[in-house]
């Protein structure tokens, strides 16, 4: 209890007392009300945040679960290697972020890189991915489709094998091809899976910050600032404790709205009645 107290319960309240407070973590605070979260509200870098964030999980979350399903679809048979298939697919998800980012910032160097040496090769001109502003963001969004999708397919394979084979074999016996069984069985089965797996999906694209602070710091001018890298970049860059933690009791009130979204549109017809 003295563990959970002191590591969850008492820097949350903390956090919350700061975000009313002037504080550089140096000199002593002062209170200062709702200023930090009236000034939230007239920042642009926070809005460019937001709208950052809010970009990547459109992008991220929709694709992660779709092509989750597909490989699951794919691997959810019985064929030659297929332990190995499922392995790799599943290997980027167990690598750290810091790892992502130091291969994929080789990677995609656009002097050096491998990705410019390929295109190169292919006639392509030369690309700025992570140090291009119109790019960084969806090279970012590749880079965690690449590692994030892997947890969706595993997920998404212990669902499909407990769909029923009988009901599988009768709709089959009626006379449903692949689709009509993928349509009126497989995904009516596996919704309560789908439905999890879009929230924890939309929790760990609004707290990204590990592969922005190894690849890009928030930059280039600004395209790959989320949230999360604001915060800390408020907090522990410029010394603006309080307002840091009012920024992220802003996202602590963002999650907590989509968690309660989800829950409502999982609700039964009757009880929203």
């Amino acid at each position: 209890m003295l563990i959970i107290l002191g590591l969850g319960v008492v820097p949350v309240a903390w956090s919350l007392l700061l975000s009313f407070r002037a504080d550089d973590l140096v000199t002593p605070s002062r209170f200062v009300g709702l200023d930090n979260y009236s000034a939230l509200a007239q920042d642009p870098r926070f809005a460019q945040a937001v709208g950052n964030t809010v970009l990547y999980t459109v992008l991220y979350v929709p694709l992660s679960v779709l092509l989750g399903f597909l490989l699951a679809q794919a691997l959810n048979r019985r064929i030659r290697l297929i332990g190995v298939y499922r392995t790799l697919v599943f290997v980027p998800f167990v690598l750290s972020a810091a790892s992502q980012g130091v291969l994929f910032s080789f990677i995609l160097d656009p002097q050096f890189g491998a990705a410019n040496s390929l295109l190169h090769h292919l006639g392509v001109s030369p690309q700025g991915f992570l140090t291009d502003p119109a790019q960084a963001l969806l090279v970012l969004v590749g880079i965690t489709l690449w590692s994030g999708t892997g947890f969706c397919v595993v997920v998404y394979l212990a669902a499909l094998q407990d769909v029923p084979p009988s009901l599988v074999e009768a709709a089959r016996l009626d006379g449903a091809g692949t689709l009509r069984v993928l349509r009126h069985v497989t995904l009516p089965a596996v919704t309560p899976v789908t439905a999890f797996l879009v929230l924890w999906q939309l929790i760990t694209s609004l707290q990204v910050f590990d592969l922005v602070y190894v690849t890009t710091k928030g930059g280039p001018l600004g395209s790959t600032t989320v949230i999360v890298y604001f915060v800390w970049e408020q907090a522990f860059k410029n010394f603006t404790a309080g307002y840091g933690a009012a920024s992220a009791y802003v996202l602590a009130l963002g999650l907590l709205a989509v968690v309660v979204v989800v829950r409502l549109l999982r609700r039964p017809r009757k009880a929203l009645r």
